[in-house]
């Protein structure tokens, strides 16, 4: 993943992806990891071989890989937007800004800025939106899983005061069991309202 981003021929390289796109419930986080490609140790090439879309890999695999991105990271940055700022704007307006948000706090005139399958508005500097992004580039991957890992711990978190939806499993996202919670009891606070689900569609909302 690394050879993929060194094909861009700069030193600097720069990811950024989100993860809670697709829940009913929790916020969206967006995260942007800077790489200086020139200073990158083996030991930081080595420790971060693993690196893959974040949803490829276990909990425990995310957790792991977690404190070795932001090692060998130049820079990193980690953004959150909220339930009711999802609602308001709307989803795919909220992500953008949210990856924007984080890849211009670690951009470089000097860099490629990569993008996890969308360019980002009013950027600046140059930009590459890559398909499939989070398992070509170390860059997007490393991204990914502070995305995730950041998201999921919030979730996890959010189990305690919002208990019934079962967070610290589903976190967030919109499987049988959330929606059979959702059937038996509602909503909570976190669930975005603005988001068109079957899981909604026998409540009176």
């Amino acid at each position: 993943m690394f050879a993929f981003d060194r094909e861009f021929g700069h030193r600097f390289v720069a990811g950024a992806d989100e993860a809670g796109r697709g829940c009913l419930a929790g916020p969206l986080v967006a995260a942007a990891v800077l790489f200086d490609l020139d200073r990158l140790t083996l030991a930081d090439r080595r420790a971060l071989s693993r690196l893959n879309d974040s949803k490829q890999h276990t909990e425990e695999g995310r957790e792991e890989l977690y404190p070795l991105v932001l090692r060998a990271a130049a820079k990193s940055v980690i953004v959150s937007r909220c339930v009711r700022g999802i609602d308001d704007r709307g989803l795919h307006v909220t992500n953008l800004d949210a990856l924007r948000s984080a890849l211009v706090r670690v951009a470089r005139p000097d860099g490629i800025h990569l993008v996890d399958g969308f360019r980002v508005p009013d950027f600046g500097h140059e930009q590459q939106a890559v398909i499939g992004g989070d398992s070509r580039s170390a860059a997007i991957a490393g991204a990914s899983v502070l995305a995730k890992v950041t998201r999921d711990r919030f979730m996890r978190r959010a189990e305690e005061r919002h208990p019934g939806w079962d967070f610290g499993t589903n976190v967030g996202y919109s499987t049988p069991e959330h929606r059979a919670a959702i059937a038996a009891q509602g909503v909570s606070p976190l669930h975005r309202m603005s988001f068109q689900s079957i899981a909604y569609t026998q409540l009176a909302l």
